[in-house]
């Protein structure tokens, strides 16, 4: 068995990892896949693939190709989530904050510095017009540190997944008050630079295994019932969630790539330009 090493946010985008792994399919192919949740998202991972400490990841867009552009000897592997992702904008519930124009000024709790809260705070806040520069944020780690950052006045308001964030605003610890989704492709699988090009049929072994499963997804029996159970979420949630998230079996497009790039470099975010065949598998 070839033991390989992949990391991912505990978020029900990554359900289809999981069920592979406990129905021994990448077994089956001698692969003995060991997934390991990572709350603190896309920076930490980014941390993680410079560090030899995992082969892949299930990456933001966004974040992985700022962090290629820093040194990150990752190659981006396929696509994985092809539909944007819905970052919501909460205060806390109790906040004074009422409006999206309120937060000028604000302090933003952040997951880590090159993580999808941060990057997308950014491209929210040129959106809106503001000087990126003068931007303030909170390093929390984790949605627990951003719930306590916000109740706390130490930051102000926090972007994660919407739908993650649900239960959240259901119990009127957040307030939800505005949404700001990517527009790009949201997750890739990504890997170690030096592991990808020594094992090519492996790669391929798992990708073969994880499409299968990701292709046929939404039509397994209940799974917006199991979805809904896993993850503490509301069975209506969860079924607008499916309506809206699709799964790829595709690579990143040049398109797709350029565009991420591009707004990346317009942030400030990009330090050495990438090229597309050095960097996608």
């Amino acid at each position: 068995m070839t033991k390989v090493q992949i990391v991912g946010v505990p978020e029900h985008f990554n359900l289809p990892w999981l069920m592979c792994i406990d129905n021994g399919e990448f077994a089956q192919k001698g692969i003995d896949l060991t997934w390991k949740d990572i709350p603190q998202g896309t920076g930490k991972m980014c941390q993680m693939l410079r560090e030899n400490q995992t082969d892949l990841a299930i990456i933001l867009s966004e974040g992985i190709l700022k962090d290629i552009s820093h040194g990150n000897s990752s190659v981006i592997i396929q696509q994985y989530i092809s539909s944007p992702l819905i970052w919501a904008i909460h205060v806390a519930y109790n906040s004074d904050l009422q409006n999206i124009e309120d937060l000028q000024d604000k302090v933003i709790a952040i997951s880590r510095y090159g993580s999808g809260s941060h990057l997308m705070a950014i491209v929210h806040a040129k959106e809106m017009g503001w000087d990126i520069e003068s931007l303030k944020f909170l390093v929390v780690d984790t949605i627990d540190g951003a719930i306590a950052a916000l109740q706390s006045g130490l930051a102000h308001y926090f972007l994660w997944e919407k739908f993650m964030t649900q239960p959240i605003v259901d119990k009127k610890i957040f307030r939800r008050i505005g949404q700001c989704p990517t527009p790009w492709p949201s997750f890739l699988i990504v890997g170690n630079k030096e592991f990808v090009h020594k094992n090519p049929e492996l790669i391929q072994d798992i990708l073969e295994v994880i499409n299968s499963t990701s292709q046929e997804f939404k039509f397994i029996p209940s799974i917006d019932k199991t979805l809904a159970e896993k993850y503490q979420q509301k069975l209506q949630d969860i079924q607008q969630w499916l309506t809206l998230t699709s799964w790829s079996q595709d690579q990143l497009s040049q398109e797709h790539f350029d565009l991420i790039q591009t707004q990346m470099k317009e942030l400030g975010q990009i330090k050495d330009p990438l090229i597309y065949k050095q960097t996608v598998l």
